[in-house]
């Protein structure tokens, strides 16, 4: 069980005392085997009543690193943590609400506002939890108005509304725009005619999101993190879906369903493409196929082919097309000496770590077997990963 915050316990994290103790706890290892030696430091420091408190913050704070810039003097939540979008993800929407006024009505402990204080032109945060509003005071330093309200009761007229609705019950991830909390429609009926953004989790049914929303699905080095639902003049004119992909240094390209989607069936050609997972779940995969001049190996496949793929891409050179089934998987690997093997499955029932097993590949180089159905046949590609330069 995470550990529950009073706000006597925030007060006391925000005293120089507080801050001492935590910076003492930090340079301690704060792993499972020396749990019950922190504890101990911990009440030798600040003594039973705030030991918890301050243990518990130090082992966030190093959680926190990987998502916010002020991980080293921030307080958090494990809820709030969890659900904190990473800092270069925020950074990139709060790049859409610049020089607006913007009100936060779920603010936690204010990693959003964090980043819309400085590209906005003011900005507001509200939250119905009297303790993650005073973390979120302690984090921002004054950067944001902060008001406790519930994001169904406005307390702002005119600012765009940014709206973060819990995504978990009962330890299990929502997916129904229906079951956020606040609910999807009950924040546009109470938010009506005013631009708004509502984060979502990628994975939320976008069939039932309003038609005049934009979503936005983003990605961070490779990983999808988060949906975002744009209203109003916030939205893009005519563009229903967009996948927005940002390198590790947040540096983004993106692609939406407004561009063509002209984009053949055809044989498998030098290179194989599997685009990010933000292009696949935005349903953008023909608009990058088309984009780039590839074409698709099925249409209901997400993995593309071409005798050139994007450049700055990680990509599969295509070295033997190979019958399936394990004897001759098995004699390619020996034919190009592949040890270290990448599996990668689409459209079949494989499990790629039961069959590594099977094929036990003993070569000196490295490869990716690529397994996928193409119409009613399944296929097998050997292929070497590269990352294709510019």
């Amino acid at each position: 069980m995470a550990y529950a915050f009073d706000l006597g316990d925030v007060a006391f994290l925000s005293s120089a005392e507080g801050v001492e103790a935590v910076a003492r706890l930090s340079e301690r290892p704060l792993t499972a085997s020396s749990r019950m030696a922190d504890v101990q430091v911990a009440r030798e420091l600040v003594g039973a009543r705030f030991a918890a408190a301050a243990l518990e913050t130090a082992v966030l704070r190093r959680r926190a690193a990987s998502k916010v810039d002020f991980a080293e003097r921030g307080l958090f939540t494990d809820d709030a943590l969890q659900q904190a979008t990473p800092q270069l993800v925020a950074r990139h929407r709060a790049g859409r609400l610049a020089g607006r006024d913007v009100h936060d009505v779920t603010c936690s402990i204010g990693a959003d506002l964090h980043e819309i204080a400085a590209v906005a032109d003011r900005c507001v945060g509200s939250d119905v939890d009297p303790v993650r509003l005073r973390m979120a005071r302690h984090n921002l330093r004054g950067a944001a108005a902060l008001v406790q309200a519930d994001a169904l009761r406005p307390v702002t007229t005119s600012a765009a509304v940014l709206a973060d609705p819990g995504r978990r019950a009962g330890g299990q991830r929502r997916w129904d725009p229906k079951q956020l909390d606040p609910p999807l429609d009950e924040l546009l009926s109470v938010h009506s005619g005013r631009d708004l953004v509502v984060k979502s989790a990628p994975g939320m049914d976008f069939d039932a999101v309003p038609e005049r929303a934009e979503v936005e699905v983003v990605s961070l080095a490779g990983g999808v993190r988060e949906a975002t639902l744009w209203f109003g003049d916030l939205a893009t004119p005519h563009v229903r879906r967009r996948a927005s992909v940002l390198a590790g240094d947040g540096t983004p390209w993106t692609i939406t369903d407004a561009e063509p989607d002209d984009c053949p069936t055809r044989e498998v050609g030098s290179w194989l493409v599997d685009p990010d997972g933000a292009v696949v779940r935005a349903g953008l995969v023909r608009q990058y196929a088309a984009r780039h001049g590839l074409g698709q190996l099925d249409p209901r496949i997400a993995y593309l082919t071409g005798d050139r793929p994007p450049a700055g891409t990680r990509a599969f050179r295509v070295l033997e097309q190979v019958r399936h089934g394990d004897k001759h998987l098995r004699a390619a690997l020996r034919r190009h000496d592949v040890g270290r093997l990448e599996i990668l499955v689409r459209g079949l029932d494989v499990d790629p770590d039961a069959l590594r097993r099977r094929l036990k590949p003993r070569g000196e180089r490295d490869g990716a077997l690529v397994l996928t159905r193409v119409g009613e046949s399944a296929v097998g590609l050997l292929c070497r990963a590269e990352v294709v330069g510019a």
